[in-house]
């Protein structure tokens, strides 16, 4: 078992707490309640709170399991609850506002904790939590490193060879997944967007990969049914002449690494889509090499766009009307973390922040081209940890 080590969490409490005294002088207590962010300061993902006050020790209260909490974690003061009451007769003096993680916490949660914690008014604390967990010491990076070299490995190495005429993009999808779980993959890729469901992440032949989805990103898929839309098509067959698009993520530990891949199977597809996928390639190491201390997301994300013709922006990252707007996005414990490289996000990188760069345009009757691959921010710019394949590897 990979227990965090009590270091780890000691340091992140200390960043979290000097942050929430440098922005909000007059905060008197956090209070947290979801998995990952339990994770992140515990070491252990337990149903239960973690309070955090200004001045002495946090205390983590564990409902279920409590013994499971204690096997797992090094964190100094767990103690086991039955319900809120039993944490709250311990807090000598409820102060006025609390601040908590109002991103996640469901109204029908907030109302049985504030029954017993009768608090006047409530603060966000969320992205004072992404802040810290945005920049990754070494103990973090070395885990996520090992998530890309699994992710090198399938996507580049293995997966060509998975590749057959008439197997179904849900038949690829299911083999994909049991084959980064056989190499480590902890199973499960997780995102903070609100009720979103991924699997394993979008596996698309040919135009499939352009499909309207609800899912924040550049592809599309059709997924199992509507009441599914995940996976991919059981209909939808591999043909010679197919485009072979996989957006998948894979994570060690709890940390994630994202990485897209495209393959032209049996035969090579028309010159312009490759030129197309060069030129989003050419994007994805230009920003990398701008992925430095100091850099302005923003500004990154406007020097890319304005760079780039009107005919290529015409569906570039995404298809038609069905655009994003950014070119990579923060990850580590979820796959779409805080920064994000878009408009508005105007707070200087620093080292240890990790980066999915994902340039990708959508080509009609094609399907979805471009790449994507982790960085580590760094002096000399974005250390790759997920291969440096170009992509449109030719299986034949």
């Amino acid at each position: 078992m990979e227990k965090t080590p009590l270091s780890e969490m000691e340091n992140r409490m200390k960043r979290f707490k000097t942050l929430m005294s440098t922005s909000n002088p007059e905060w008197d207590m956090v209070v947290i309640f979801s998995n990952i962010n339990l994770f992140y300061f515990t070491g252990t993902m337990q149903d239960g709170m973690l309070i955090i006050p200004k001045e002495g020790d946090p205390t983590f209260w564990v409902r279920r399991s409590y013994e499971r909490a204690m096997d797992e974690s090094f964190f100094p003061d767990i103690r086991p609850m039955n319900s809120f009451r039993d944490a709250a007769r311990d807090i000598n003096k409820l102060p006025d506002t609390i601040y908590l993680e109002t991103e996640v916490i469901p109204l029908a949660l907030y109302q049985r904790f504030h029954k017993h914690f009768p608090f006047k008014k409530f603060k966000p604390a969320d992205s004072y939590i992404a802040a810290v967990r945005a920049v990754k010491r070494e103990y973090e990076l070395s885990i996520m490193r090992k998530s890309g070299r699994i992710h090198q490995r399938v996507l580049e190495d293995i997966a060509p060879e998975m590749l057959h005429e008439g197997m179904s993009e849900a038949k690829l999808a299911a083999e994909l997944f049991s084959v980064l779980v056989e190499e480590g993959h902890h199973g499960l890729t997780r995102f903070g967007m609100f009720d979103t469901e991924i699997v394993v992440g979008h596996v698309g032949f040919g135009e499939s990969s352009l499909y309207p989805t609800y899912f924040d990103g550049a592809s599309g898929n059709y997924g199992l049914s509507p009441a599914a839309p995940v996976l991919g098509s059981r209909d939808r067959k591999l043909r010679k002449g197919d485009l072979v698009f996989i957006d998948v993520g894979c994570g060690v530990d709890g940390y994630n690494t994202d990485k897209t891949m495209t393959y032209m199977f049996a035969q090579p597809l028309p010159s312009h889509v490759i030129d197309a996928h060069k030129k989003c390639v050419e994007i994805q190491n230009e920003i990398a090499g701008l992925l430095k201390p100091g850099a302005i997301p923003s500004r990154i994300y406007r020097q890319i766009m304005d760079n780039l013709d009107e005919k290529f922006l015409e569906n570039f990252m995404g298809f038609e009307k069905r655009k994003v707007r950014f070119l990579g996005h923060g990850i580590g414990l979820l796959i779409d973390e805080l920064p994000v490289i878009a408009e508005r996000f105007d707070e200087p990188l620093q080292e240890g922040m990790v980066f999915a760069v994902e340039p990708k345009i959508g080509i009609k009757n094609i399907g979805m081209v471009g790449i994507e691959n982790t960085f580590i921010v760094t002096s000399r710019g974005g250390e790759c940890i997920t291969g440096k394949n170009p992509g449109l590897i030719q299986v034949f």
